[in-house]
């Protein structure tokens, strides 16, 4: 919808100006606690298929030897800042420059990995990859703690496959099939309202 890349675009831009002042703290903040890259670049399957590198605030130590396509509770990797950023999906703000670019959405179903987007099955996958992801989206706001209810490296991938990701994907096909300019708009304010009462 061109209403919705419209009003995308406008408030990832008026975001990013007034945010800029706490992009840069919170820059400062990362780069100081650890070695590494600010910004995380992660491959994502994307509008139809395509991949693409999202963008997040790095919350983990480098660690390749202890690669891991999810976060588990308690997770060793996350730094200070970055469980304050988890916390609070501050890490999520970078991605308004992939909306800007068109890469992604304020509001739709979230982009996976592409460790993981072998788990959806064909017939949802062609549903949900026919919008853009998005940065919130209702399953989001449900499983805000995602992270909590995944423990132990090894089960935390059958847990997600077998028990989450169903019931994500529904939410994400419901979205799909009902999406409006003030559905979007109420995801907006209920994202909102759950980071601050976080």
């Amino acid at each position: 919808m061109l209403i919705k890349r419209f009003f995308d675009f406008f408030v990832s831009i008026v975001g990013l100006i007034i945010l800029s002042p706490l992009l840069i703290f919170l820059s400062l903040l990362i780069a100081l606690e650890s070695r590494g890259p600010i910004i995380f670049k992660q491959d994502r399957v994307g509008l139809n298929g395509k991949v693409f590198k999202t963008l997040k605030f790095r919350t983990m130590r480098i660690d390749e030897k202890n690669y891991h396509p999810l976060t588990i509770k308690n997770d060793p990797r996350i730094t200070r800042v970055g469980n304050f950023l988890r916390n609070t999906k501050l890490d999520e703000l970078p991605q308004l420059f992939n909306v800007v670019r068109g890469e992604m959405s304020l509001v739709g179903p979230r982009p996976e990995t592409m460790d993981l987007i072998k788990f959806w099955p064909e017939d949802k996958k062609r549903i949900i990859l026919s919008i853009r992801p998005g940065i919130t989206d209702n399953a989001s706001i449900k499983y805000f703690k995602e992270s909590d209810l995944l423990e132990g490296r090894e089960q935390s991938i059958q847990i997600y496959a077998e028990d989450i990701l169903p019931k994500k994907m529904n939410i994400y096909e419901d979205y799909v099939s009902n999406q409006t300019f003030l559905n979007d708009l109420k995801i907006i304010f209920k994202t909102i309202f759950k980071v601050i009462r976080q």
